[in-house]
């Protein structure tokens, strides 16, 4: 197939289209290196597919795009593309989130209109449900963004079903569940701890520790992505968790047992945006899309932490 994929040197979107070109596919990635986090680290996303002889890149905004062309023979849009970061999402900042995670996806959604076989695959995530009241969260659960980054991937996930209740257009969202692995963001928990751990620094941990999260492995997450377009349903929303619901400060005696160090810990106050406990209910995914994540979470850290140690070994 022929396929773009916004945001395509990030970490989900660079391990995807490698997936996606290992398959067969003809991938186009954009990118436009926010400055988020450091350039080089996205630069080392794309090395591997940039030798692939059925990968092109384009290093520009997708508001800035002509997408006409890169639709014309697309089967598959999918959108990763966006400003990330739930702390770094207020005051005026909320600008920069406005334009990557709104007014881009719908440029690209009334762009994509005009070509109804095309399949809309939008990278929504678990910072839609915020405060809901339910756990665990389920598709139908309510919606109560705590944070401006919540918000607009809300709104995003709003605008895709407009697209397809209006136009036809077939749209697929699907939520992400605090995804970990090897490529992690560096502003993400793990990242920030285990580089903390390597550097003998002490890990800053928000809150008392008893916050939970639902962790998903980076493979289990790109797997779903490459099932969607050929079996979700359209106009649907789906759960993608990993199972594994822990509490953090559980978490710390595991690091110690990877990384063959003592944790230190730096105790702040909570931050605003952030949410006490995330857990999918994962049904929907595994009914439709054939969703079942497979990695450990002993192991995808300990994958995580071996991958640390290698990008910062000079």
């Amino acid at each position: 197939m022929n396929i773009l994929v916004t945001g395509a040197a990030g970490f989900i979107g660079s391990r995807l289209c490698l997936k996606l070109l290992e398959q067969g596919d003809r991938v186009v990635g954009v990118d436009c290196f926010t400055d988020f986090y450091p350039r080089w680290i996205k630069e080392r996303n794309l090395a591997p597919l940039l030798s692939k002889q059925n990968f092109e890149f384009q290093a520009t905004d997708v508001l800035e795009l002509d997408l006409s062309p890169l639709l014309e023979n697309a089967d598959v849009v999918y959108h990763l593309a966006a400003q990330a970061g739930v702390r770094s999402s207020w005051g005026e900042n909320f600008l920069t989130y406005l334009s990557h995670n709104i007014l881009a996806t719908q440029k690209l959604l009334e762009a994509a209109k005009k070509r109804p076989r095309l399949k809309f695959v939008y990278a929504s995530s678990s910072s839609v449900y915020g405060l809901t009241p339910t756990l665990p969260m389920r598709e139908d659960s309510p919606l109560h963004p705590l944070s401006p980054y919540g918000v607009t991937k809300l709104a995003a996930e709003q605008l895709c079903f407009l697209y397809f209740k209006n136009y036809g257009l077939p749209t697929i969202s699907l939520r992400f569940f605090t995804v970990y692995g090897p490529g992690q963001r560096p502003d993400m928990a793990f990242h920030k701890f285990f580089k903390a751990i390597r550097e003998d620094r002490a890990i800053t941990v928000f809150g008392d520790g008893r916050q939970t999260r639902d962790f998903t492995y980076i493979d289990d997450i790109t797997d779903a992505c490459v099932a969607a377009p050929e079996k979700a349903r359209p106009g649907e929303v789906y759960n993608l968790g990993g199972g594994h619901r822990e509490k953090l400060v559980n978490l710390f005696p595991l690091f110690e047992e990877i990384c063959g160090r003592r944790v230190k810990i730096s105790w702040r106050e909570a931050q605003k945006g952030d949410v006490p406990h995330t857990l999918a209910d994962i049904a929907k995914a595994g009914q439709d899309l054939g969703f079942s994540p497979q990695m450990d979470l002993t192991e995808g850290l300990r994958r995580e932490w071996e991958w640390i140690e290698a990008l910062y070994q000079n």
